[in-house]
C-alpha cells in the first residue's frame, strides 16, 4: 500500500548497475514510495533500459551533470508533503521512509530528519552518523533525536515546503559538502533538523568514484559555505583552520585558488544568518577544537568520502 507521505529521489550518474539494485530495493519497500530518479547525463542513456525493467519509475533525464542541484529537479515533480534522498549506490530499509514521515508529521517545525546510514555488507555505522549522535548542539524541548546543523544526503528526509522556500541545493556548489548549506538555510528559516538513530538507511558505495576530486570539492565547498553564511571572524577562523589541518594535502592548492576564484559570486550572494544559527556553528566549532580534522559537513568533523 503505497504511504503517499514520502517520494524518493534519487540522483545518478554513469551507475547503471548501482542503481538497478537500489530501484529493486525501493519497490520492495512496504511504503511503496514514489520514486523520480534523476539522471545527470549518464552517456550511454539509461532511460530506455530502467522503463523497460522498472515500470512507474519517473525518470527525469538532464542535459548536463550538474551535480546535487539536479535533485531540485526531482523534488520539482512530487506533490507529496515530505521527500526523501537516496543515491544511486544507497537505500532506506522497510519501513523506515514512514517512520522519518511520522516524526515530521509529529513535529512541525521540524524542516529535515537525517539517519542512520549501514555501511557495506558488514553494516558498519557511517563515522559521520557517529558524530552526529554526539552532536553538542543543545538538545531543543519536545523535538526528536539530536540537534545538528548537517546530514547526510542519501539518509534524509526534508519538509517539501521547507526546501523549496530556501531554494533547494546551490548548483554553485556541485557535489561534496552540499548538505552543509542546505542545512544552515534551512535553520536560518526557522526550521530543525534531527539526527535520529532508529531511522535506518543502507549505503554498499560505489567502486565508480573520484576520490581526489571529491576531496577538492570538499574543501573549496567547505570555504565557500563559510564566507557565504558566516561573520567574517568565523569564515577566517574557518579558513586558517582548514588550511592548517590540510596543509599536506595536495588537493588544497587546488581548492584555494578555486575558492578564490569564486569570491565575486560568493560577494553577490554573501547573507549571514542569525544569531543563533551562528552559535550553534560556533559551539561545532568549539567541539572541535581538539580534533585534527576539521568538519566539512557540518556535524562534529567527520570528512564523507
Amino acid at each position: 500500500m503505497n504511504d503517499g507521505r514520502a517520494g524518493v529521489v534519487i540522483l545518478t550518474h554513469d551507475r547503471p548497475d548501482d542503481l538497478a539494485r537500489t530501484l529493486a530495493r525501493l519497490r520492495a519497500l512496504p511504503e511503496r514510495p514514489r520514486v523520480v530518479v534523476v539522471d545527470n547525463a549518464s552517456t550511454p542513456d539509461p532511460t530506455p533500459a530502467l522503463a523497460a525493467r522498472f515500470p512507474g519509475i519517473e525518470i527525469v533525464r538532464l542535459p548536463d551533470n550538474i551535480g546535487a542541484a539536479g535533485r531540485n529537479a526531482g523534488v520539482a515533480r512530487l506533490d507529496t508533503p515530505y521527500v526523501a534522498f537516496c543515491d544511486d549506490d544507497a537505500w532506506w530499509a522497510p519501513g523506515m521512509l514512514a517512520r522519518a514521515a511520522d516524526l515530521l508529521d509529529a513535529h512541525p517545525r521540524l524542516g529535515l530528519v537525517t539517519g542512520k546510514v549501514l555501511v557495506g555488507p558488514g553494516e558498519v555505522v557511517d563515522p559521520t552518523c557517529l558524530e552526529m549522535a554526539l552532536s553538542p548542539l543543545a538538545a531543543a524541548p519536545r523535538l526528536p533525536g539530536r540537534p545538528v546543523l548537517g546530514f547526510l544526503c542519501a539518509a534524509a528526509m526534508v519538509r517539501r515546503r521547507a526546501f523549496l522556500q530556501i531554494g533547494g541545493f546551490e548548483p554553485r556548489l556541485f557535489l561534496g559538502g552540499e548538505e552543509h548549506l542546505l542545512a544552515v538555510d534551512l535553520a536560518a528559516a526557522g526550521f530543525a533538523l534531527a539526527y535520529v538513530d532508529d531511522v535506518i538507511v543502507h549505503h554498499h558505495p560505489s567502486t565508480q568514484r573520484q576520490a581526489a576530486r571529491r576531496r577538492r570539492l570538499l574543501l573549496r565547498n567547505a570555504l565557500w559555505c563559510a564566507w557565504l553564511r558566516r561573520p567574517a571572524p568565523a569564515a577566517l577562523r574557518t579558513t586558517l583552520a582548514l588550511v592548517r589541518a590540510r596543509r599536506r594535502d595536495p588537493a588544497l592548492v587546488p581548492a584555494l585558488a578555486a575558492a578564490l576564484a569564486g569570491a565575486p559570486w560568493i560577494l553577490r550572494h554573501r547573507r549571514v544568518v542569525p544569531r543563533e544559527v551562528e552559535r550553534g556553528l560556533r559551539t561545532l566549532e568549539l567541539g572541535l577544537a581538539a580534533s585534527a580534522e576539521p568538519g566539512l559537513n557540518g556535524t562534529r568533523g567527520a570528512v564523507p568520502e
